[in-house]
């Protein structure tokens, strides 16, 4: 239940963000939806945070700890570099699917992975869905 929930909470983050970061019209940090059905931005919304979540959990992880170096000399500030690569990644396996997030560059990925990150952490937060299961 708690990963349907931070599914959700990743999938309204995206969507806030693209709100956010994208302004108006296609540019800087936008969803394209699957087809013109009145559905379709949310299911592709969903789609996006599910891949969202399988990039970050496999590639992010590799790339996290191949970069543990640069996170130390740069104290932290290379996660941010590491997110917008993250983001890139998501935006280029979209493109081959022919819909969803697309970024105009890097840094839009950079700015877009850091509202993101803020808007999910502060839902979690406020749902709990952070927390570790009590046992006992």
């Amino acid at each position: 239940m708690r990963s349907i929930m931070r599914v959700l909470v990743s999938t309204f983050a995206l969507w806030l963000t693209t709100l956010i970061v994208g302004g108006s019209g296609a540019r800087g940090f936008w969803i394209e939806p699957i087809n013109d059905d009145p559905y379709s931005p949310l299911i592709t919304m969903l789609l996006v945070a599910l891949v969202f979540g399988l990039v970050n959990g496999t590639l992010g992880k590799l790339v996290r700890i191949v970069s543990i170096p640069l996170y130390i000399l740069t104290l932290g500030l290379f996660g941010l570099i590491v997110n917008g690569i993250l983001i890139s990644a998501i935006a280029w396996l979209s493109g081959v699917a022919g819909f969803g997030l697309h970024v105009d560059g890097f840094w839009w990925g950079v700015l877009g992975a850091i509202v993101m990150s803020v808007l999910a952490s502060i839902m979690n937060g406020l749902l709990g869905t952070n927390r570790k299961k009590k046992r006992g």
